[in-house]
């Protein structure tokens, strides 16, 4: 995957109300008093008529949040930061207020589908505020702020340093933002700049961590006020299952593809040590993290020259787009006509004159890639600062899975208009990027020849979705012993790395502080999105790819097929979408694959190969971490 990371925005084109039905319950009544009072009877009808109501309220209040947060994503100033921060403010005390009085018709019986929304009216939020006006603000400007110490961040040094590369002046400073930094990381194999560079941004970070404790509290109290234990526990709520029962089935999830990702790891950590020694890369032993050619290890994309066993045919198209000067805006050509091919509809003009592709050079911009749908209906947006790699490509497929999601729910009412769970947003552009396959980048002139061997392109594919499966599961383990009260700021950090080692097997390069916030240095984080959605996406993107190859009639190695120009798997994938969030995520999945359960042995099966080579490579190593 690149390393993608995405912001979701959801909105709705009005839906006839569901109709009511059942009788309403008997009404309750209060201890036989003289001055009490019955409780108010209410009926389904009145329900309907609430929650008619209480959606064209927050498809409005919605869509002003979308404004503004593009404006303030893409203009990064004082005053945007305070119009977000008021529109946020605004749709959390409407949410909040809304789901306080849903609880009016807790208990009727009513259609399921209005059920439903009252369900998922109390889930909207990633980030529910008290009902307290004061305290709801301090927490929408608290967000704001950590979102625009991320965006504006830069790492500045004086005299020598051993960091390279493009930089802004500041005076007698140098001075380096997230997108210089990374591209260091990406190209050198000095061991010194690399150390510069990783804790450099880590410098940034650490100013979030008073205000992210109180983040911590403030939301937390948000979630409490709508009955839930925490916010870990909201988000996890939001599966179809019981929070419990949930992070039961991402930890079975986990068990199934950890065995792949160990073998991946021993072997990638033997090559690295061919590089750095073995004093710095130790046998059995975590990687350091900033060896990894990411700026949070989160994928091993970029060392892959270092890992690959051979140079072989290159399957990167990153060369030939330099060569031929691709534009930005053509790259993202390239992945609208992979879902024109499929039957989908074609972009609307204002999705090209609208979106953001490359980074302004008059201002300060989010340039954390992003899929936007700001009036509910086809306006449609990506944001991106877009560079001629193979990356970068793969996020265009990716942004646009979001974009054509939205587009094909969007005739569904405001709280059905979301995919299925967060996994299958992120994971559905990720399923059309498996099909951009050596062979159909030779078709578009983007690699020179498509190689014998399967290994190479199974690695790169590897080094890109199977080392990030730890990273997104522990993101949110991070966040859920946080929310839920295990662990507290003075451990924050040191919890971080205890994650990052069990999980992942990578240790940070130097000793970290309690004073340091590690986890702020990523974008999710300090902008409070849920993560555990991609570790879904990069299961479910295999699930679903399996699922359309054999509507597509394939035949042969799962890694092979490609469902390029093939309408039966396009009609197949927009029937699922078109479903939006109407019904649990297990109907959804079963109308596009007919499972419904969510399995990782479409995964495994795709890396099967490479899994049988690494363990062969692996022999006499000690693996484990």
């Amino acid at each position: 995957m690149a390393a993608v990371v995405v912001v979701v925005a959801c909105g709705s084109a009005q839906h006839p109300p569901v109709p009511a039905t059942g009788a309403p319950p008997p009404a309750l009544l209060q201890p036989e008093k003289p001055a009490a009072k019955k409780r108010t009877e209410v009926t389904a009808e009145q329900a309907a008529a609430f929650m008619e109501r209480a959606e064209r309220e927050l498809l409005r209040l919605w869509i002003d949040k979308e404004r503004a947060e593009w404006v303030r994503s893409t203009y990064i100033t004082p005053d945007t930061a305070v119009i977000d921060a008021r529109a946020a403010e605004a749709k959390m005390a409407a949410i909040t207020r809304l789901a306080q009085e849903a609880v009016r018709y807790a208990g009727l019986d009513m259609p399921k589908q209005l059920a439903r929304k009252f369900k998922l009216l109390k889930l909207t939020l990633d980030l529910p505020a008290p009902a307290d006006a004061a305290r709801r603000a301090e927490l929408a400007r608290l967000v704001t702020e950590m979102k625009g110490i991320y965006g504006k961040g830069q790492f500045c040094v004086s005299g020598a340093s051993p960091i390279k590369g493009r930089h802004q002046k500041r005076g007698k400073q140098r001075c380096f933002h997230l997108g210089q930094l990374s591209k260091r990381l990406q190209k050198s194999r000095d061991y010194d700049e690399l150390l510069a560079v990783w804790r450099g941004w880590r410098t940034v970070s650490r100013p979030m961590k008073q205000r992210f404790a109180r983040y911590v509290a403030l939301a937390n109290a948000g979630a409490r006020e709508l009955g839930f234990a925490d916010l870990g526990a909201l988000w996890r709520s939001r599966f179809d299952l019981d929070p419990a029962a949930f992070e039961r089935e991402i930890d079975r999830l986990w068990r199934q593809v950890k065995p792949l990702y160990q073998q991946l790891h021993c072997y990638a950590r033997g090559r690295l040590q061919r590089r750095y020694g073995k004093r710095r890369v130790r046998d059995g032993k975590p990687i350091p993290a900033h060896l990894l050619g990411n700026m949070w290890a989160q994928d091993w994309a970029h060392v892959a020259d270092l890992l690959s066993p051979r140079r072989g045919v290159s399957v990167d198209p990153g060369p030939m787009l330099r060569r031929r000067r691709v534009r930005p805006q053509q790259m993202v050509r390239f992945g609208e006509r992979f879902f024109t091919s499929l039957g989908m509809a074609s972009l609307p003009q204002t999705f090209w004159k609208r979106s953001m592709f490359v980074k302004p050079r008059d201002r300060e911009v989010v340039c954390h890639a992003s899929a936007w749908d700001i009036d509910a209906d086809t306006d449609l947006r990506i944001k991106m600062c877009i560079n001629p790699t193979g990356e970068d490509l793969t996020t265009i497929h990716h942004e646009l899975g979001h974009i054509y999601y939205y587009y094909y729910y969007r005739q569904l009412s405001y709280l059905f208009r979301d995919s299925a769970n967060k996994g299958f947003h992120e994971g559905l552009g990720d399923t059309i990027a498996l099909s951009v396959t050596p062979r159909y980048l030779k078709q578009l002139g983007l690699i020179a020849r498509v190689p014998k061997d399967d290994i190479a392109p199974l690695l790169a594919r590897a080094l890109d979705k199977v080392t990030f499966l730890p990273f997104g599961l522990l993101i949110d383990k991070w966040r859920w012993d946080v929310f839920a009260g295990k662990v507290k700021p003075a451990a924050y950090n040191a919890h971080w790395w205890r994650l990052r080692r069990r999980y992942q097997g990578v240790s940070a390069p130097v000793a970290r502080a309690a004073r340091d916030f590690d986890p702020g240095a990523k974008y999710h984080i300090a902008a409070n999105v849920p993560y555990v959605r991609y570790f879904l996406a990069h299961v479910l993107q295999f699930q679903f790819h399996r699922a359309l190859c054999r509507v597509a009639g394939h035949r042969g190695p799962l890694h092979r097929c490609s469902i390029f120009n093939n309408k039966r798997a396009g009609k197949r994938l927009m029937a699922m979408m078109r479903l939006g969030q109407s019904l649990p995520w297990q109907e959804a999945l079963h109308a596009l694959t007919g499972e419904r359960a969510m399995d990782a042995t479409a995964l495994l099966e795709y890396f099967k190969p490479l899994q049988t080579w690494l363990e062969r490579q692996n022999r006499g190593r000690k693996c484990g971490y």
